[in-house]
């Protein structure tokens, strides 16, 4: 598609015809389709570079792990020499033409699609489901990538893997979800949620059929797929992280403070992690740094006022990197409560920190934390088990205290980014994947 027509202003006709039935959507994008020839791409490429486009429900300025891996994922790529696109919501209900964002220090090429807020959630933006596929194609005829990255198989990954298939295109799917992320946002009653799981997971399995390979970040993410879904040969490839960005701290602690890094939501649990903070010795004087805000911050301050612990909490809402970097040097462990993680990137940056984790067993993060090894595990909810395991890190010994940081910097070495940008990069050009 020329870019003068991206470009141009919309007809007054153009907005009636959005709210006209998916049929009459259809039909005009037929008629586009028959009068538009695509262009070339205006970059040049290295020799042996892809053109690659990465389809993302959720990017940033989102602040969400699916979110933060594909901006890692772009950004690697691109020091990597190829030419990434990245089609994503916009932050409002229009459509820009092509342009480059700077993203994570690299130059990406965003097609920013026009989306709608869910209104009752604080950042959660979508493309009308009837629109998914009018849109891959006009941003597949723009960009002509050699392969299609799905990050999602919801809305704009459902569209790009069907036309993209259609026009023999291979399709790289990895999966971020878990049936808690998605009922955190559906304000349903539970028999309509459970029907609304039922319904996505199936159309999950119609879009996963249609690619070259399903990726999700670890081992127990992929049995979980695959059995819920019913699909073959998941690949458990990790999000990756550059511990370079890290700067873990082996001193003794000279106070304790417990730190969690993440989006303050229901399935992230954290107040399981405040009553556990409550049931602590308060000679231990511990203090806790909650990093990240969400729809529960207004719950979690209302309780830690019932608790009365408000004056040990610090919420430190959306941040900086910085702030966030050093919320991790300093602390003595890392806790996390949640149930609905498929790898945990927080997880991974507290342990390229250096820090002890006091992790709920549950899906994948037993594969981070190994019992009595870099820290502890402890049954989803159980406020009592949180506390022990608290307890138990920041008694611990100097000696044993070094033991699990070291643990944690050794088992966080087998998730470097250098790793997944291999993997990936094999996937796309059909080759076998690195050991």
């Amino acid at each position: 598609m020329s870019r003068r027509h991206a470009s141009r202003a919309p007809p007054r006709w153009w907005h009636r015809l959005e709210r006209t039935s998916p049929a009459a959507w259809r039909r005009h994008e037929l008629h586009c389709e028959a009068s538009v020839t695509p262009t070339e791409p205006e970059i040049e490429r290295a020799p042996g570079a892809l053109t690659i486009l990465l389809g993302c429900d959720t990017f940033s300025p989102d602040i969400n792990g699916a979110a933060r891996f594909a901006e890692r994922l772009a950004a690697g790529l691109v020091q990597r020499g190829h030419e990434v696109h990245v089609s994503a919501p916009n932050t409002a209900w229009r459509h820009v033409p092509a342009r480059t964002e700077v993203i994570e220090g690299e130059p990406l090429i965003m097609h920013r699609l026009p989306s709608v807020k869910l209104w009752w959630h604080e950042w959660l933006r979508f493309v009308w489901p009837w629109r998914a596929k009018h849109w891959a194609r006009r941003v597949l005829d723009e960009v002509r990538p050699d392969v299609v990255h799905i990050q999602s198989h919801i809305v704009i990954g459902r569209g790009l893997a069907r036309i993209a298939r259609k026009r023999g295109i291979p399709v790289i799917a990895t999966n971020h979800v878990m049936p808690e992320n998605i009922l955190d946002f559906t304000r349903l009653p539970d028999a309509l949620n459970r029907v609304f799981v039922k319904l996505a997971w199936a159309d999950a399995r119609r879009t996963f059929q249609l690619t070259a390979a399903v990726t999700t970040p670890t081992q127990k993410a992929a049995d979980f797929l695959e059995k819920t879904i019913d699909v073959a040969g998941v690949l458990p490839v990790s999000c990756g992280i550059d511990m370079s960005q890290y700067t873990p701290d082996l001193e003794p602690r000279t106070e304790n403070r417990i730190v969690f890094v993440g989006r303050l939501t229901s399935e992230k649990q954290v107040d399981v992690i405040l009553r556990a903070v409550a049931k602590l010795d308060p000679a231990l004087d511990v203090h806790l740094e909650l990093v990240g805000d969400g729809d529960q911050r207004p719950s979690l301050e209302k309780l830690a006022d019932e608790l009365a612990i408000r004056d040990r909490i610090t919420f430190h809402g959306h941040t900086t990197d910085e702030v966030l970097r050093g919320a991790l040097t300093r602390a003595s462990v890392f806790a996390i409560a949640s149930i609905a993680e498929l790898q945990s990137i927080a997880t991974m940056e507290a342990m390229a920190s250096g820090l002890p984790i006091v992790a709920a067993d549950a899906v994948a993060l037993p594969h981070l934390v190994h019992e009595g090894e870099n820290g502890y595990l402890f049954a989803p909810g159980d406020v009592d088990g949180l506390a022990e395991r608290l307890t138990t890190v920041l008694t611990a010994s100097a000696e044993d205290r070094g033991r699990m940081q070291r643990a944690s910097l050794r088992m966080v070495e087998a998730h470097d980014i250098t790793r997944t940008l291999d993997t990936f990069e094999a996937l796309y050009r059909g080759e076998p994947i690195p050991a």
